[in-house]
């Protein structure tokens, strides 16, 4: 059981002003939490598999397939770009280059 000393230590730490009956509140809910994870502890999960997510989650991925190789669209699309190079549409860069 957490006494009201050691809350109003943590309360002090946190920079919390309590009252009286706060402090009495925290302490039982907060001896309540660590009677829970004491329970936890019970628990044999040495076959656990470590996780940093409840759920197998994948990244989906598509191919980076060009959709319209047209002659054309690309001169227009180069034509209407404000900097370019060869074939390629010039950008700032947003990253510096640091060596």
């Amino acid at each position: 059981m957490i006494t009201k000393k050691e809350v109003q230590h943590i309360a002090k730490l946190a920079r919390l002003n309590m009252t009286p009956r706060e402090e009495e509140r925290f302490a039982k809910e907060l001896s309540s939490i660590l009677k829970y994870i004491e329970k936890l502890k019970e628990i044999d999960t040495s076959k656990v598999e470590p996780t940093s997510h409840p759920f197998e989650i994948k990244n989906v991925m598509r191919k980076d397939i060009p959709r319209c190789s047209d002659i054309e669209t690309v001169q227009k699309l180069l034509k209407a770009a404000p900097l370019r190079e060869k074939t390629y549409i010039k950008v700032k860069a947003i990253l510096k280059h640091s060596e």
